[in-house]
């Protein structure tokens, strides 16, 4: 697929969803893999890597290791799909779900460590262009057209900012405020709504009357366009177009794209949800014959890229990469005091007290003590 080819991907009407490989792992007719073999299995294993790391996050949360965690099966394809498609020096702001991001970026043990409790684990993200994990329903919009618009300021033409985000962001004013300013100032923004079908208990159909998510893009005055989310192949290329769209904007074409990646969460909104009270088993099943990692590894098994063998190589090496990060938990030394470092620059007469309460329950008492009700 040349340049060309790809960005007519994005010049079409925003309810035509784009797929390019089947559930069956067969390709549209017409359309051969940008990415060589090599990327292809890299991001294959890399989706495994995601799968096996949910796993072993949800069963720690379980284990009570791990605080409440948001559980990522079944969006693999737009995550790592997405994050394949940029370069290095791209910026990326992410929320609790898309755990592709720093996956892909070298999958710091320090990203477990965040997940544990330990805010350390936040700081890291930087040095790879992602901004520390958002919690807040879609306020982080805002942020990336602000240092998209910065960059434009100092003359950089070199850099794209990509936000990922669920469906439930585009009912805040945040969406609003961040795609508006991104049309307004034209600046080298992609921004990408997991539309998962569920903002927690709210289904897609009571979020807006839009027809589509992608639409709301022509309100701003750029283009909006929906992908199947859960085709890794698919996004990419899309992903890939509109990073070529924000970094050269053909005459007249505005330079942000709102992309929707149609797929579903298989798993709970988080570890404190149950959706069992707001959806059932059948729509779950229904959506894991569509899975994003057996679609790609049918594909390649087919074309004789990917053998038995490979694959198995490809899960030891992650369940090894994973167990490794997760052993490196007993190395971090907890500071309670980190916990009232950063909340306020003047901290408030309330908060010195409560911060020299525990200073004195741990001198009295040692570490054990936090774990008792005092």
């Amino acid at each position: 697929m040349d340049v060309r080819e790809r960005r007519d991907l994005i010049d079409r009407d925003y309810d035509d969803r784009i797929c390019l490989l089947a559930p069956d792992g067969t390709l549209t007719a017409g359309y051969e893999p940008t990415l060589s073999e090599e990327e292809l299995v890299s991001l294959y294993a890399d989706m495994r890597l995601g799968r096996h790391f949910d796993d072993r996050m949800v069963s720690l949360q379980r284990q009570g290791r791990v605080g409440t965690y948001s559980p990522m099966a079944g969006q693999e394809g737009s995550g790592f799909g997405s994050m394949y498609a940029l370069a290095e020096d791209d910026w990326v702001f992410f929320q609790y779900r898309e755990h592709a991001a720093p996956l892909v970026r070298g999958f710091l043990p320090e990203y477990i460590h965040y997940w544990t409790g330990h805010e350390s684990g936040n700081s890291v993200l930087g040095d790879g262009r992602i901004f520390p994990l958002n919690i807040c329903i879609g306020d982080h919009l805002p942020h990336v057209t602000g240092m998209a618009m910065g960059a434009k300021l100092r003359g950089n033409d070199e850099e794209v900012f990509v936000a990922h985000f669920g469906d439930g962001s585009t009912s805040e004013g945040d969406f609003h405020e961040g795609l508006n300013f991104a049309g307004v100032y034209d600046t080298p923004t992609v921004f990408l709504c997991h539309n998962n079908g569920w903002a927690i208990s709210i289904p897609r159909e009571a979020q807006t009357r839009s027809q589509t998510l992608a639409q709301k893009a022509v309100a701003y005055g750029f283009a909006g366009v929906q992908v199947d989310g859960m085709d890794p192949l698919a996004v990419y290329e899309v992903i890939r177009a509109a990073r070529e769209k924000a970094l050269n904007p053909r005459e007249g074409e505005a330079r942000p794209t709102l992309i929707e990646a149609v797929e579903y969460r298989y798993g709970a909104h988080t570890t404190a949800d149950d959706p069992a009270t707001y959806r059932d088993d059948e729509e779950v099943e229904q959506w894991r014959r569509l899975d994003p990692i057996d679609r790609l590894e049918t594909y390649l098994r087919r074309e004789d890229i990917l053998d038995k063998g490979d694959i198995e190589t490809i899960e030891t090496e992650n369940e090894e990469r994973v167990a490794a990060a997760v052993d490196s938990l007993a190395d971090v030394v907890a500071d309670p005091d980190d916990m009232f470092a950063n909340t306020l620059a003047d901290p408030t007469p309330r908060m010195v007290e409560q911060r020299e309460y525990l200073r004195d329950l741990l001198e009295k008492h040692g570490d054990e003590s936090l774990l008792r009700d005092e």
